[in-house]
């Protein structure tokens, strides 16, 4: 399906993308340079999730985050599900730009994953 375009979605996928990092519903919005309210904004980010272009991250702190993956350009050697990373200097959350191997118990097969990694950040180590 064809979806419309409009000033608003234009203006989340703008911030996201100048952003260069994952960013919450609340500070997309603080970002936009158009009135949205909170539910069209949690709208619009929920399509772009279903339509690819952004990705859904669930931190620590039970908070979703949106990225436009600017690091995961070889498709390739990064899966969709891929492992995250926050800072907990600059509070930064970010695509891991290659993959992280792990293991899980025999018997066990996994469909997809949320994991994000904590801890200092190759900018502020």
């Amino acid at each position: 399906m064809r979806r419309r375009n409009t000033t608003s979605k234009e203006a989340v996928l703008s911030v996201l993308t100048n952003a260069r990092k994952a960013m919450s519903q609340d500070a997309i919005e603080r970002e936009m340079d158009v009135d949205a309210n909170r539910a069209t904004i949690y709208r619009i980010l929920n399509r772009f999730c279903e339509d690819g272009i952004v990705h859904k991250i669930v931190a620590d702190d039970g908070k979703q985050y949106f990225a436009v993956c600017v690091k995961c350009d070889d498709k390739a050697k990064l899966p969709d599900n891929h492992f995250h990373f926050r800072c907990t200097n600059c509070q930064t959350i970010e695509c891991l730009p290659a993959l992280v191997h792990f293991s899980v118990p025999t018997g066990y097969k996994v469909g997809s994953l949320n994991c994000v990694l904590i801890g200092v950040c190759s900018d502020c180590s």
